[in-house]
């Protein structure tokens, strides 16, 4: 199977490394000269355009910031729409806005080929590994056949219904995290102007009933300084957004939604959309003049489970 992928950024370089790192035959596109020279460098070969990459591949994976940008790589005129013939297969890995991917998706299907919604979750550090979780929607018929490469990219491989629902369940995802992160930081500032250690604060969190992936991972780069999850804070209000997005559009009443919003929009105005997002704690640092850091702590993350080839998580029933 030839494999093309657009979108080398701190989540798609990793998935893409993954593909290379078992030896698959990978042909990338991204606007960054060097990053594209890094991959031809470990093997990769490269593309112009999109409609080249479609042209030459089997499959072919987006890993964008935005449903904007993923548009127009789709649908521009030197899209993948331009190359997409029978049997050819569109992987949406971003996290994306569910109706706009089911829209391009149509227009995929439309031409002959099929789509598949397919974001990630589990940190960049899991991407790097292969050990990322991999949410997919699409019909059955096409999971199965992606499901081999699905299985190089992540451990864990959740088929979740049609195109669409993958990305809805993302931003599902990625809004409770987003809630765990601000709790998170209000919870080290508290012990901090306590007077707790701030190290024994962490493990008491990390044994007990408060813990979660978010402080087992974030809280640690936090206390180190360094802040580096390699994710920014425009990201953050694009996936909260989508969020709450699917609760308005069915009449859900949310009160914490709209709050987390508020603190990221905050958060955006006073340190900048590219500012990493663990740095919401700086609201707080700010407002209560202390410094929320302790020694002994990385500066950032690194998946310490062996990679090992995924498999489908099967739905309770």
């Amino acid at each position: 199977m030839k494999i093309g992928f657009i979108g080398l950024g701190n989540v798609g370089a990793k998935l893409a490394g993954s593909l290379l790192r078992n030896d698959q035959d990978v042909t990338v596109l991204d606007l960054d000269a060097e990053k594209v020279r890094d991959f031809t460098q470990r093997g990769a070969k490269s593309a112009a355009t999109p409609a080249e990459l479609m042209g030459a591949c089997d499959v072919v994976i987006t890993c964008l910031p935005s449903p904007t940008i993923c548009a127009q790589t789709v649908e521009g005129p030197d899209g993948l729409l331009n190359a997409v013939t029978e049997g050819k297969i569109w992987l949406e890995m971003s996290t994306t806005d569910a109706t706009e991917v089911t829209r391009l998706a149509a227009k995929v299907t439309a031409a002959g080929g099929a789509a598949v919604d397919c974001p990630v979750s589990g940190g960049c550090h899991r991407a790097d590994t292969g050990n990322i979780s991999i949410f997919a929607g699409t019909d059955r018929a096409t999971f199965e056949r992606v499901l081999p490469l699905l299985t190089i990219l992540g451990r864990r491989v959740l088929h979740t219904g049609d195109v669409g629902t993958a990305s809805q369940l993302k931003v599902v995802t990625n809004y409770l995290a987003t809630v765990n992160l601000v709790s998170c930081a209000e919870a080290l500032v508290t012990c901090k102007a306590a007077g707790l250690d701030l190290a024994t604060a962490y493990e008491a969190i990390a044994i007990s009933s408060g813990t979660s992936f978010v402080h087992e991972t974030e809280s640690q780069v936090i206390l180190n300084g360094s802040r580096d999850i390699s994710f920014t804070m425009d990201l953050v209000a694009k996936d909260i957004g989508l969020f709450q997005s699917i609760a308005d559009a069915h009449d859900v009443p949310l009160e914490i939604s709209p709050l987390v919003n508020q603190i990221f929009a905050d958060g955006i105005e006073r340190f900048g959309p590219r500012e990493l997002s663990p740095n919401i704690i700086k609201r707080l640092e700010e407002a209560t003049g202390l410094d929320v850091t302790a020694p002994g702590f990385p500066a950032e993350m690194h998946d310490d489970e062996p990679e090992e080839r995924g498999g489908e998580v099967h739905v309770r029933r």
